[in-house]
């Protein structure tokens, strides 16, 4: 008994050092993965002469904001900017999760017929695609909506991979019985799928809007592509066109009639990382949200009662 007593004392000692390891080793890397966005933010608001003489610092000698006063200086297109971007993230986001869902609903019930064939169908076009010219055509001539907002979330608003995804999520994660269930109390498809399946989805539901969220979010591209009014101009691609500006004006600088202090006192990398601080940080303020999906997505099934 005694014996006993001491091996269990001996593994609760050494699963306590084991967890006291493994946190530090987790800290460390969690360390790692904030450090490089905190520099960041500090460069943002290191002085532009500052960062020329010193380089860059953890604690710089001056501090300044000419950087966002720079990029602030375009006032309302900002503004108008990061809400063209908030209206597409929003609206794009709810648009995918809704097509996706369904699309993945369908293809993962056993009973539906022609499963095999759409599932094919969205797996295809995971390896082949039209490409950038067809793509160009369809959505400037075919659909026609060149310079609308439609331009920026329609092209993205069908992912085949998140499709895939949400199909496992709901062949693995929720029990015919509960689907059955319903079909004993008389519920028909769609109020199975809303009253019935959708509750038990959420963790996949949650990753899905995260990565269309990210993805509506970051996307330059479209607008490259399709917007030419600066009034639908989203964030991302205004921040590149005033980066892109900087760079014209310092390389032009000599056969520039413009005043060479100006240009000099123009706010180069502290700017860069402004916009990179303007550019994320709503999405780093909005995952926490997304945080406690993501761990019952991790645990789910693991214990059975």
């Amino acid at each position: 008994m005694a014996v006993m007593k001491r091996r269990a004392r001996n593994f609760s000692q050494l699963s306590t050092g084991s967890n006291i390891i493994f946190n530090m080793i987790a800290g460390i890397f969690s360390l790692l993965c904030v450090f490089p966005f905190v520099f960041v933010v500090i460069i943002s608001f290191t002085d532009e002469k500052v960062l020329a003489r010193d380089g860059y610092q953890l604690l710089p000698s001056s501090w300044s904001f000419e950087a966002y006063r720079y990029i602030i200086k375009t006032g309302e297109s900002l503004m108008r900017a990061y809400g063209v971007t908030i209206f597409v993230t929003v609206i794009g986001t709810l648009l995918s999760l809704f097509i996706i869902t369904l699309y993945a609903y369908a293809i993962s019930r056993k009973n539906f017929k022609y499963r095999n064939f759409f599932g094919f169908m969205a797996f295809f076009t995971m390896l082949f695609n039209g490409g950038l010219v067809p793509t160009y055509i369809v959505v400037t001539q075919f659909v026609g909506i060149k310079d609308t907002v439609w331009a920026l979330i329609l092209p993205m608003a069908v992912n085949a991979f998140y499709i895939l995804i949400m199909r496992t999520f709901f062949s693995t994660m929720v029990p015919d019985a509960i689907i059955e269930s319903g079909k004993i109390d008389g519920a028909g498809e769609i109020r199975t799928f809303v009253q019935l399946v959708l509750p038990l989805s959420l963790p996949g539901l949650a990753t899905i809007a995260l990565f269309c969220t990210l993805g509506y979010w970051n996307d330059w591209f479209n607008a490259l592509l399709y917007i030419d009014k600066s009034s639908l101009v989203p964030l991302q691609s205004m921040l590149m066109r005033i980066e892109n500006s900087m760079q014209f004006l310092l390389q032009n600088s000599s056969n520039s009639s413009i005043n060479t202090g100006i240009l000099q006192s123009m706010p180069q990398e502290s700017a860069r990382m402004a916009m990179v601080v303007l550019a994320t940080g709503p999405i780093i303020l909005a995952y926490p949200f997304f945080q406690r999906y993501f761990v019952e997505g991790l645990t789910i099934g693991a214990v059975k009662e």
